[in-house]
């Protein structure tokens, strides 16, 4: 049995491993958190809006979803509809995840809060359980560098001038590609990855925005349940 020394020496080891491993992806964060910045200055948001926006929801497609629905002339609650849908994979994704959170429900649900997509993906042990540690380490780097992104683009936005001649909107899809490639490591997880891409391109011109993206994460749910039934 280990000693409460060794389990925290564990964690700390954890964390910090987690965190280096997260500093690839806070860059990228960094570099679209400023345009984010800068398109919410140009859709009317204050600057104390866009930085308290990342800071809250801390998800990038959603509150790029939203601000455009906003641009669009939509409304709040049209935008909070499409930016919740964008969302809606982290429910099958914290369903995956619960097991290997310890603690009363509320304990648990803050734990929650800190997963995102790569740290996700990284904290799997890859056989449905997840190292909670290296996932709290690798997002802290992300957090930072988003809500810091966001402020240098919400005061800055006047000297980067016109974010989209960058190619920043390719940097979205690449991310979740690389994503997606570390996950498949058998044929199984192929077949998965496959079922749940044709779901998400047969809905993506007949729905809503996110509503793929929930049919995608469902169809990969259900392959985590079948794997698990078979194991």
């Amino acid at each position: 049995m280990t000693s409460p020394e060794s389990r925290a020496e564990d964690h700390r080891a954890s964390f910090v491993a987690g965190a280096r491993a997260g500093i690839p992806y806070a860059a990228v964060g960094l570099l679209l958190s400023a345009s984010f910045g800068v398109i919410a200055r140009d859709a009317g948001f204050s600057v104390a809006a866009a930085i308290i926006m990342s800071a809250i929801v801390f998800a990038g497609s959603a509150q790029f979803t939203a601000v455009a629905i906003l641009v669009g002339g939509g409304t709040a609650g049209a935008a909070v509809a499409a930016a919740a849908l964008m969302n809606s994979r982290f429910l099958p994704m914290g369903i995956a995840l619960g097991p290997s959170l310890p603690g009363p429900p509320a304990l648990r649900a803050a734990q929650g809060q800190t997963v995102v997509d790569a740290s996700w993906a990284m904290a799997s042990r890859g056989d449905g359980t997840f190292d909670r540690w290296f996932l709290f380490g690798s997002t802290a780097p992300q957090y930072v560098c988003w809500v810091t992104g966001t402020t240098l683009g919400a005061f800055g936005g006047d000297l980067l001038g016109d974010t989209s001649r960058f190619g920043l909107d390719a940097i979205y899809p690449m991310f979740f590609l690389a994503l997606l490639i570390s996950e498949i490591k058998n044929r199984r997880a192929a077949s998965i990855a496959l079922a749940g891409s044709v779901v998400a391109l047969a809905l993506v011109e007949v729905t809503p925005a996110g509503v793929p993206v929930l049919a995608a994460s469902l169809v990969a749910l259900w392959g985590l349940r079948q794997n698990r039934k078979t194991a």
